[in-house]
């Protein structure tokens, strides 16, 4: 059951800073996109901003209207997470002011402010995408990356890692050349990893980083099984695992 803001979040469910925040990009040489994230709710920003951190970007953060309005004149930002229902300056009226100073950064709206007059009227004032609450973390994620794709900044389009290609736009996977079909959570799972080589994840980080979920929520033995799978199509031999290796007593790690 995955983390949902503006819900209560359990306390295993915290999400701490990830400790390598350059993950994908770093391994490209290119640079993480930068996000500001505005919102008055400090629970639902800890957990957008720290999430976002831990998929790779550069994350900045404001609680206000008037905040958000010197962070973009101090830097502006590769997109921006706006909520609308904010003290002093409301995010409608964030919107409006870049779209009418020309810029055309991408904004995706977050609000609690699911009703269909409140989604087009973000629209119609430039909003690029509209996500009411709640909506998981993994989700905003997902839909950084898509507008930021769009944007034409999402970063690399895929991570060569060993033997393997793993390309992130199509999800597709190519060993020694060869194209290995995954399931798409085998696929979240192996990209989660490959993307830290030589870091251990535990399983319940995996279950929280590729499940959006927690051992009170989800059986840890769920990352076991489909560890097991990936070894048996990417391993030459799955009992003795050269890529997908067991940390005993902590987890997993990938190895070049």
């Amino acid at each position: 059951m995955a983390t949902f803001l503006g819900e209560r979040t359990p306390p295993e469910q915290t999400f701490p800073e990830h400790q390598s925040p350059e993950r994908i990009w770093e391994m490209t040489g290119s640079e993480a996109p930068d996000v500001l994230v505005v919102d008055d709710e400090p629970q639902v920003r800890q957990i957008v901003a720290s999430y976002l951190e831990r998929e790779g970007f550069r994350v900045r953060t404001a609680a206000d209207g008037n905040a958000a309005l010197a962070e973009l004149a101090k830097k502006r930002p590769d997109l921006v997470v706006l909520d609308l229902m904010l003290p002093g300056v409301d995010g409608l009226t964030v919107l409006k002011r870049l779209r009418a100073s020309g810029d055309q950064v991408p904004v995706i709206v977050l609000s609690a402010k699911g009703q269909e007059s409140e989604r087009v009227a973000g629209l119609e004032l430039g909003a690029d995408d509209y996500l009411a609450k709640p909506a998981s973390p993994r989700e905003v994620a997902a839909r950084v990356r898509a507008v930021l794709r769009r944007a034409g900044s999402g970063g690399p389009e895929s991570i060569t890692v060993g033997n393997m290609e793993i390309d992130l736009s199509g999800r597709r996977l190519h060993q020694d050349e060869v194209e290995v079909e995954l399931t798409p959570k085998e696929f979240d799972l192996l990209v989660q990893l490959a993307s830290t080589p030589g870091e251990v994840h535990s399983r319940a980080d995996l279950l929280r980083d590729v499940w959006g979920s927690s051992p009170d929520w989800q059986d840890p033995g769920t990352v076991t099984v489909h560890m097991r799978r990936l070894r048996r199509k990417l391993e030459a031999d799955p009992a003795n695992p050269v890529h997908l290796v067991t940390v005993y007593g902590v987890g997993y790690r990938f190895d070049p």
